[in-house]
Parts: C-alpha cells; sequence; structure tokens
C-alpha cells in the first residue's frame, strides 16, 4: 500500500515538473533569411557616343549610387523619372547642361523640361549639380546606358523577395514556437491522461486483494476531492515551489537587464522617418552618416545634409520647416541619441564598418523598416563577445592580415575568427 501511495506522490510531483518544463521551453528562435545577389558584368557596345570602358563605367557606377540613387533608378520610378534610355530621350550636350542647371533649363522655357517638372512638380526642382564635370556626368550615362541594354541579374535565396522585402521567416518563427508549445502541451495532455488510467488500473487491482486492512481499503475507495489536494502539503509544496521558482527568475532577469536600453525610442525634436528615407527610397546610411567609414563614431547629420533633397523638395513641410528654423537661427537639431554604450566601453565604426565589412544591420537590425529608430540589439558585453566569438575575420584583399592567416592555418582548419586576433582581449574594448 505504500508502494501505491508513493506512485501517486511520483506522478504529482512529474506533473509539476512537466508544467514548470513547459513554461521555461518556450523561448523565441530566430532564423535569418540571407539574399545571395550576383551581378552579371558585360560589355556594352553602343552608337550612343557615351564611354563603354568598363573603368569609366565603373566611375559611373559609383557616382550614380552616391548622387542619383536617392531619387533615381535606371529601370523604375521613384522620386524622379526613370533614366533608361534617357540618352534617346535627349541630346547629350542638353543632358549635360539640365543634370548641372535644371531649374534654369526649366525657367527658361524649354518645352520638354518644362513638361517633365509638370509632372513632378511634387518633389521639386532637381538640385544643381554643376560641382560635377562633364567627364563625371557621361560615366554616369555610361552606366545608366549599361543597366538599361544589360540589366544585372539577381540570384534571390529563399526567404527574401526579389524586391528586396523581408520574406516570410517571421511567420515561419512564430509556426515554429506555436508547434512546439502545442506539442508540449499535447505531450503533457497525455501524460496526464496516462497517470490518470495507470491510478485507476492500480486501484481496481489493489481492492480485490483480500488482505488490506481497513485504512488501506479506506484509502483506495475515498472520493477525489479538489479541496483535500488543495490542501494537501505536497500540492502547496509545489506552487510554493514553482512561486520561488519563477520569483528568482524574474529577481535574475532584472538584475541583468540593468543597464540594457534594447527597444529604446526616444521622441525626437523632428519626426524623421528612416523606413521612408533608408527604405523607400534606398538613401544610404553612409550618405547621411558619413563618419561610418573612417570615424570612431558614425555621427549624426547636420542640417546642411537634410539640405541637400530638402531645399527643393517638400519646403512645405511642417517637419522640413523645423530644419530651415534652426539653420535660420544659427542652432543645431537637438536630436537625443539611441544607441548609447557606458564611458568604459570603446566601440570604432570605422574598424569595424570599413576594415571588417560589416552592414549596418548587424548592430542596428532593420532600419529600413523602422518609422522611428529603437535599439535593436542588446549592446552588452557579453552580446559583444558572442559576435566576436562567432565572426569570421574579413580578410579579402587585404594584405595586412596576410601573415595572420599563414599563422592561423598551421594551427588549425577553421577559419580564422576575431577572437582569433585578440578579440577577447580586454583591453582592445577597456582601457
Amino acid at each position: 500500500m505504500n508502494f501505491y501511495k508513493r506512485v501517486l506522490g511520483h506522478s504529482a510531483i512529474l506533473i509539476a515538473a512537466l508544467l514548470i518544463g513547459t513554461a521555461s521551453s518556450a523561448q523565441e528562435t530566430t532564423a535569418d533569411s540571407t539574399a545571395v545577389v550576383q551581378e552579371t558584368a558585360v560589355t556594352v557596345g553602343s552608337s550612343s557616343g557615351l564611354p563603354t570602358d568598363a573603368t569609366i563605367i565603373g566611375e559611373g557606377k559609383s557616382l550614380f549610387n552616391n548622387i542619383c540613387s536617392q531619387c533615381h533608378e535606371v529601370a523604375n520610378k521613384k522620386v524622379g523619372p526613370a533614366l533608361a534610355n534617357v540618352w534617346e530621350r535627349r541630346e547629350i550636350p542638353w543632358l549635360l547642361n539640365f543634370i548641372k542647371y535644371p531649374q534654369k533649363v526649366i525657367d527658361s522655357g524649354d518645352e520638354y523640361a518644362a513638361n517633365l517638372y509638370a509632372e513632378y512638380k511634387s518633389a521639386g526642382y532637381m538640385p544643381n549639380h554643376d560641382f560635377l564635370s562633364d567627364d563625371e556626368i557621361l560615366s554616369i550615362l555610361a552606366y545608366v546606358q549599361e543597366e538599361t541594354l544589360n540589366p544585372a541579374v539577381a540570384v534571390v535565396a529563399s526567404g527574401t523577395s526579389v524586391s528586396g522585402e523581408a520574406g516570410t521567416s517571421g511567420g515561419a518563427n512564430s509556426t515554429l514556437l506555436l508547434a512546439i508549445v502545442g506539442g508540449l502541451v499535447v505531450l503533457l495532455l497525455v501524460l496526464v491522461v496516462t497517470l490518470f488510467l495507470l491510478a485507476s488500473v492500480l486501484t481496481k487491482y489493489l481492492g480485490k486483494d483480500e488482505k488490506l486492512t481497513e485504512e488501506d481499503k479506506a484509502f483506495i475507495n475515498q472520493k477525489f476531492s479538489i479541496g483535500a489536494v488543495i490542501k494537501s502539503p505536497m500540492f502547496l509544496g509545489i506552487i510554493t515551489f514553482i512561486f520561488l521558482a519563477v520569483a528568482a527568475k524574474a529577481t535574475v532577469d532584472g538584475l541583468f537587464s540593468i543597464g540594457v536600453q534594447q527597444g529604446y525610442a526616444p521622441e525626437q525634436p523632428i519626426t524623421f522617418s528612416h523606413k521612408l528615407h533608408a527604405g523607400y527610397y534606398e538613401i544610404d546610411c553612409k550618405y547621411c552618416h558619413t563618419g561610418v567609414e573612417k570615424s570612431k563614431s558614425a555621427n549624426i547629420p547636420s542640417a546642411n545634409i537634410c539640405m541637400n533633397c530638402h531645399n527643393s523638395i517638400r519646403q512645405e513641410s511642417p517637419e522640413i520647416q523645423k530644419i530651415y528654423a534652426a539653420i535660420e537661427n544659427n542652432e543645431p537639431i537637438q536630436w537625443v541619441r539611441v544607441h548609447n554604450l557606458p564611458d568604459l566601453a570603446y566601440f570604432n565604426h570605422a574598424q569595424h564598418v570599413k576594415v571588417g565589412g560589416l552592414e549596418c544591420e548587424n548592430c542596428h537590425g532593420e532600419i529600413k523598416e523602422m518609422e522611428v529608430v529603437q535599439q535593436h540589439s542588446l549592446l552588452t558585453m557579453g552580446w559583444c563577445i558572442d559576435c566576436h566569438r562567432q565572426t569570421e575575420v574579413n580578410t579579402k584583399d587585404n594584405g595586412y592580415y596576410t601573415r595572420l592567416v599563414e599563422l592561423h592555418s598551421e594551427t588549425s582548419k577553421e577559419p580564422m575568427k576575431v577572437e582569433d586576433i585578440g578579440g577577447l582581449e580586454c583591453a582592445k574594448c577597456h582601457y
């Protein structure tokens, strides 16, 4: 009979353990979908008179990406018209003059320029590009010609659409998490039913034993009572244990979250949408954060960078008027810093972006999807150390690492990680 009591007792403990395990097992998992883009390089042959030299086209591509891509695409309309076959629509000298002095050409009464302005009037006048030489403009047009006649072929991995929008990895992760939780709940129910069936069989089996004492018979034949279960020492012990475990976990999580500002999204003095600028208009992060490749800090854009576009675009916007007011009053815009590291930690953007070749999204998340920028990552020491342990050193075309790679290859077949070149040394970040 004591054996039977022990079985029931252990069963209750097992159920409680499974409940705790189910609660602690439901943790979020993330999976990244990576798009691999492969461009096809081809030689352009054309009678347009534009350069076809690969070097000139390469220079034009760089200029286009840094200057023109904020408002134009080759194949599609953006802020301004698509540029495909632009050399066929107007003569080269006209294009050179219009690109340098668009407002002057429009105001001169040129019919084509006036019609173009009327169609895209909401964007305002295109800024003057008189800082570009004729050869630089021709190189841009040469690049546009190559892209028009020989568009790049994109090979996109599963998980990312052709347009560059995020795929369904987030939905897949949620579905997987729900499936795991659902499976654990089903398993728990099966175990509970099994234990009750086992208890029922044991009760019937022991009830046929003629050698049972009156006390044992009373125990076997007793009716199930919720009140008795709730008042039992074992149930109270289980509830106390669960409460203390949850309280302890909450306390530890709270202590580890001190100083962590993940999700911090302060209100800014001017409403600025990264989703609109970096996402929809595809403005390169480096265009505004000019120090990211050459400085410790990425630096906050000054008002004159905003004016490169907004001296003619959406001038009437109340938010843009705040920029004008700051310039007229010779006062800096009081942007609120989002990502803050403690003074005891040193971080260099140029070292990670220029030398390491990391993308902004590695630390800042999907900025292109954020209306209001928030701190995406933990930015804790443990988070940085994990990155240094997992990240391979970008040694491609970098002679600085040649000897280090040779020495590393002599002792290991694994790729050289940041931790292999001192990435875990305290003095790297604290000195």
